[in-house]
Formats: structure tokens, C-alpha cells, sequence
């Protein structure tokens, strides 16, 4: 739920300020409630080994500086339901980057999973016309569809890359630690950034959605997402992922006013229908 929420406080900050700078002060205000909570849970972060420092910067660099450039960059030219959507994909790559580059065997009923999974996203971004969409490939897969695809790449590598890194780190620290290097990162693109950006313009709500995506999108999602991980392994818990785009579209709905297409139902219902298949013991 905290995750579904993310996209239309995203989608209301994409038309006052520029991604890796909207990207920036999520990880800002995340960072600011995570290094107390570290010090208050745990007594302050632990010192990093060499492979641990590797692994959370490769968790900073793909989950939160990749990821969220390309989330709030799609957000400019999707609606949030439409991108929320795109999450349901994230446990089918995360199952083929780990058989592919790990070799974790996918049996015939985790390839019947993934084909039904990919029939479902097709109409989705199609939006119900696969036809069609060959004919005009660019109008159907635009700049959105794109950089959700890269997105969903770079949550994956996050998902398996977290496997290691927490490996002695508990589930607070290494967000903490990921959070800081993507924030390091962010803020680097970011100055490349300040020319398109107006404070002037920000409201409000827009500070509202900012502490609704650094506090509830980020410590709560990615603390207790990591908590999953450890416990039941990435696959088991990237399941869950399919709850994002549930709510994400009925939150849109509600509070934007965003329409919900047939084809939206009916490939989000197979993408979730593929994913729970694949993942079935």
C-alpha cells in the first residue's frame, strides 16, 4: 500500500520539478528519518566491509538512483495508473535475471507463468490493441513505457543485489547505507537539473507527496520490503509486488480522477494471474 501510493504523489510532483531533483529530496527527507532510526534501533551503522561497501552502492546506484530517475521520469508522461501497472512486471524479470545470471532452474509451470505474465503486460501497454501497436510501435511503447522498462531492470538487479548485500547487514542498514549512496548520486544529477527548477512553484501538496515518498514510500516500503526479503528469499517476496499496482490504480482513480481502462483490468489481472504461477510452490 505505502508503495501504491507513490505514484500519484510522484505523478502530482512531475509538473513542478525535474526528476533527479524531485528523486533528491525523497532520499533527503528518507535519509533524515533513517540515520536516527539507525541510531535509535540499532545504536548507529555498522562499519562496512570492502564487498559490503560494493553491494550497498550497487543497491544505491540501481534501486534508488536508476530507479527513481526513471520513475519520476515516466510519471511525466504517463498517468500513475497506467505506470503502477508496470510494477506487476517486476517478479517475472527478477525470476529470469536470477535463472539467466544465477542459474536457478524455471520448471514448465514458471515458463507458463512468465508467457501469460508477458501476454498481460503486452495489452496493458498496448492498452488492449497488440495489432495495432505494431503498425505504430512509438505511439504504443513512448518515452513512459520506456523508462518504466528500464525501472523495472534496475528493481530487479535491487531485489537480487540485496540478497548479498545483506549478508551480515540487517535490513535498517543496509536501506540506510543504499539510501545514502543514492542520495549521493541523485544529488549529483540533480545540479545538472537546477535550471528547470522554480521553487517558487512548490506547494503544499507537492510537500506533502515529498514526505509521503522520503517517509512512507521509502523507510517503511523499503525497510519492511527488506525484512520480506531476508526472511523468505527475493522471489517469495517480490510476489507481493502485484498488491503495488492494485492500489496504485485504485488510488488513482480516486484521488486524480484517472480513468480505468478494460484493458488495464484485464491485463493487469493476467500479469498478477502469471506472476502468482510462476511463483507457486
Amino acid at each position: 500500500m505505502c508503495w501504491g501510493g507513490t505514484f500519484i504523489a510522484g505523478r502530482l510532483l512531475a509538473n513542478h520539478i525535474p526528476p533527479m531533483i524531485a528523486a533528491a529530496l525523497r532520499f533527503a527527507i528518507a535519509s533524515a528519518v533513517l540515520l536516527p532510526l539507525a541510531w535509535q534501533r540499532e545504536g548507529g551503522l555498522p562499519k562496512l566491509t570492502r564487498a559490503q561497501m560494493q553491494a550497498t552502492f550497487a543497491l544505491g546506484a540501481t534501486g534508488i538512483f536508476l530507479y527513481n530517475i526513471c520513475f519520476f521520469s515516466a510519471l511525466e508522461h504517463m498517468v500513475a495508473g497506467r505506470t503502477a501497472l508496470f510494477v506487476a512486471v517486476n517478479p517475472i524479470v527478477t525470476a529470469l535475471a536470477l535463472a539467466t545470471l544465477f542459474g536457478e532452474r524455471l520448471g514448465g509451470q514458471r515458463w507458463a507463468g512468465i508467457g501469460i505474465a508477458f501476454i498481460g503486460a503486452a495489452i496493458v501497454i498496448t492498452r488492449g490493441d497488440p495489432l495495432a501497436a505494431v503498425h505504430d510501435l512509438a505511439q504504443a511503447f513512448g518515452p513512459g513505457e520506456v523508462f518504466m522498462s528500464i525501472a523495472i531492470c534496475a528493481w530487479a538487479a535491487y531485489t537480487i543485489i540485496g540478497r548479498h548485500a545483506l549478508t551480515g547487514l540487517s535490513p535498517l542498514a543496509a536501506t540506510t547505507y543504499a539510501a545514502l549512496w543514492g542520495l549521493l548520486l541523485l544529488s549529483l544529477g540533480a545540479s545538472t537539473e537546477l535550471t528547470r527548477f522554480d521553487s517558487g512553484l512548490i506547494t503544499w501538496p507537492d510537500l506533502a507527496a515529498l514526505a509521503y515518498l522520503g517517509i512512507f514510500g521509502t523507510v517503511l516500503g523499503f525497510v519492511w520490503y527488506y525484512e520480506g526479503v531476508k526472511a523468505i528469499g527475493p522471489s517469495r517476496t517480490a510476489v507481493f509486488n502485484n498488491l503495488v499496482p492494485v492500489f496504485g490504480i485504485s488510488f488513482a482513480a480516486v484521488l486524480l480522477g484517472e480513468p480505468i481502462l478494460i484493458s488495464m483490468l484485464i491485463g493487469g489481472a493476467l500479469v498478477i494471474g502469471g506472476v502468482a504461477l510462476t511463483n507457486r510452490k
